[in-house]
């Protein structure tokens, strides 16, 4: 599971690194559980199909989501709002699309439209119950976290997915 992690770990940084400008730090994966409770504000999500199939997720505090969003337009942003939402539905797109890449050499996936989800404690409709899910926490500079969740499940001979 360790490698199809990295390119998403990577992918991250990059993002972070390059589009965001904020240096972050990566935190140890954990299992975590689909209905565990969180504190994010706001999650970006991304399904995946193709030779392996899951979902991605980029969840968020509300000071994070808007200082990042401030960052990408140029403008304060006060709340949540069409910016905020926009500019996690195209982090998570980005992270995924370029953690994609990472994975070619294991299999082919093709990545859904992102889909963004807000409210306190707002609830993630993971596509496969079964699969287990990985959290990536990041810190970037002033100890704010954010997380990335992976749940992939791989396709083995025939139909079957493991």
């Amino acid at each position: 599971m360790e490698k199809y992690i990295e390119p998403f770990v990577e992918a991250t940084s990059g993002v972070f690194t390059n589009m965001v400008g904020m240096d972050i730090a990566v935190g140890r994966p954990y299992i975590c559980e689909m209905n565990s409770p969180h504190a994010w504000d706001i999650s970006g999500v991304i399904g995946l199909t193709g030779e392996a199939r899951g979902a991605v997720v980029l969840s968020l505090k509300q000071d994070l989501a808007l200082a990042i969003t401030t960052t990408l337009t140029g403008r304060e942003q006060p709340a949540l709002n069409e910016d905020v939402v926009d500019a996690v539905g195209e982090l998570i797109n980005i992270i995924a699309g370029n953690a994609k890449k990472g994975l070619e050499e294991s299999f082919k996936l093709v990545i859904s439209l992102p889909t963004i989800v807000d409210g306190p404690n707002h609830h993630i409709a993971w596509p496969l119950e079964q699969t287990r899910i990985i959290c990536i926490p990041f810190t970037v500079q002033g100890g704010k976290e954010f997380c990335l969740s992976v749940a992939l499940e791989t396709k083995r001979e025939g139909l079957k997915y493991e």
